[in-house]
């Protein structure tokens, strides 16, 4: 299949689930197709990274297929399809919302798009479109549940979200003014052009306008302190809006500030950028330690996970050189697999308990012994413990900051692992030890035996069990073709061994 085909594939595969979804409006016809969609999606990104060797652009420029992009498109496809699988089984458990299915599934494919759209924009300009879009879409899916908490979740999400957009929008006109001492008043400003003219703009408005996108992208990321939103849409939508909120779209902003932080290596100006990144990454690792010893709701852990990983990405680029980038590239992928099957268990757990909270939750070996086990491998997974794949990533990234200037960072992010490693597991330890109620009669009345109904059990069992052999595998091989690719990605943002 040649690259344009891939391409075609990637993008019309779920903007016909969005189409043909909203014009059936059938619910059992709105999963599968949703479901194809993944599947589709991807079958076509999987070879994409490797396939885009040589960086090639499509409609008139304004889409870019590189490494990079290629990449975190093919992040984004996994958790698509792992989502897709899990929300036949779980959006199905409430009789309620069948007449919105269709509507659900088509936000999630029109989410799914904008999530592939934005790695692969070459445009600065369309690229934040291409984030706001995301916003714009989830923030349906956020509220999708109709109650207070997720309709405030919602508006907490769209208001905070889109004022640090609004900050990049900022830094994105002066990055343009400063090219504008390159190429005269008028010019296209790509991702090429942008590292062409760094070294050429005031670097104020190179400082200034990186510092500024920073703050904005970093808002969608979910880097502390501009993390605000994270924990309330997380734990407020779908278990799997959840997963892919955390596993696709936090990448998708991630790389705009690496792209940015290309330019300003380019310069020769990136000492200040890299400190910013590497004290925010910093920072988030210490909220996100800070609130997972004293979380007391199931969903608000896994989002606070989510900003502990964020931090790591921030340090891995931060740190830089072709260790700290690949080491980084390398958690995307990692924390893509483990973070759905986090929020699949959560999902699990809740539905079966009736409850949000992790004191309610005990048990959970006698409750449903499967997905329980997978749930506890993913635990321990996302607590970078070998023998998974977050374990190789976390230790690239820490060897990358532990020879250079920033080894007082690489000392925070050991001991703060090891905190968030010891009070991530303690409540798994008490969910899963501690003695289950003695009989149903003293469970919510809501809550029903998922592993007794088979045809549920299947769809939200299948999803956790499927990205636990890569999360092994990762865990004890590093593939020499992936080596060669991250050196190439490291080598395109002027990274330096």
């Amino acid at each position: 299949m040649s690259m344009a085909a891939r391409i075609l594939v990637l993008l019309l595969s779920p903007a016909l689930a969005v189409v043909l979804g909203l014009a059936v409006r059938r619910a059992r016809f709105s999963e599968y197709l949703n479901l194809a969609a993944s599947v589709a999606v991807l079958l076509a990104a999987l070879p994409l990274p490797f396939a885009a060797a040589r960086p090639a652009t499509f409609l008139d420029g304004y889409l870019l297929v590189d490494p990079l992009g290629a990449w975190v498109a093919m992040c984004v496809a996994v958790v698509y399809l792992l989502s897709s699988i899990y929300a036949i089984g779980y959006m199905r458990h409430d009789a309620s919302r069948k007449a919105r299915l269709p509507l659900f599934y088509a936000l999630l494919a029109g989410f799914a798009l904008t999530m592939l759209i934005a790695p692969l924009v070459n445009s600065i300009g369309v690229y934040w479109i291409a984030i706001e879009l995301t916003t714009l879409v989830s923030t349906f899916l956020v509220g999708f549940e109709r109650n207070a908490e997720s309709m405030e979740a919602a508006w907490k999400y769209i208001i905070v979200v889109s004022s640090g957009i609004s900050l990049a929008l900022l830094g994105t006109t002066l990055l343009y003014w400063g090219g504008t001492f390159v190429y005269g008043e008028t010019y296209q400003l790509t991702w090429a052009s942008l590292v062409h003219a760094a070294p050429q703009m005031p670097p104020v408005l190179l400082k200034m306008g990186f510092l500024l996108t920073l703050i904005g992208y970093g808002t969608k990321v979910g880097l502390a302190p501009m993390h605000t939103w994270l924990p309330d849409a997380h734990s407020e939508g779908p278990a799997p809006v959840s997963a892919m909120l955390s596993g696709a779209l936090l990448n998708t902003a991630m790389v705009g500030i690496v792209r940015f932080l290309a330019a300003t290596d380019a310069a020769g100006q990136g000492a200040l950028p890299h400190a910013a990144l590497v004290i925010l990454g910093v920072f988030s690792l210490l909220v996100g330690a800070l609130f997972i010893v004293r979380q007391r709701q199931i969903k608000r852990l896994m989002a606070y996970s989510s900003v502990e990983h964020m931090g790591v990405l921030a340090l891995g680029f931060g740190f830089g050189g072709t260790l700290g980038v690949a080491g980084a590239l390398y958690h995307m992928l990692n924390h893509s697999l483990a973070k759905p099957l986090l929020f699949f268990g959560a999902g699990n757990a809740m539905h079966r308990y009736g409850s949000k909270r992790i004191d309610d939750m005990r048990g959970v070996w006698r409750m449903f012994p499967v997905s329980g086990a997978l749930w506890l491998c993913g635990a321990v997974a996302i607590t970078g413990a070998p023998p998974f794949g977050l374990f190789l990533s976390e230790f690239a990234i820490l060897r990358a900051g532990w020879g250079g200037p920033y080894l007082w960072a690489a000392i925070a992010m050991l001991v703060l692992l090891i905190v968030i490693f010891v009070a991530f597991l303690n409540h798994f330890r008490a969910m899963y030890l501690a003695e289950s109620p003695a009989n149903s009669d003293e469970l919510p009345t809501s809550a029903v035996p998922m592993e007794r109904e088979s045809w549920y059990a299947g769809w939200r069992v299948l999803p956790m069990a499927l990205p636990l052999l890569p999360l092994l595998l990762l865990g004890v091989w590093w593939p020499a073709s992936w080596t060669a690719l991250f050196h190439t990605i490291a080598n395109a943002l002027g990274a330096h061994p």
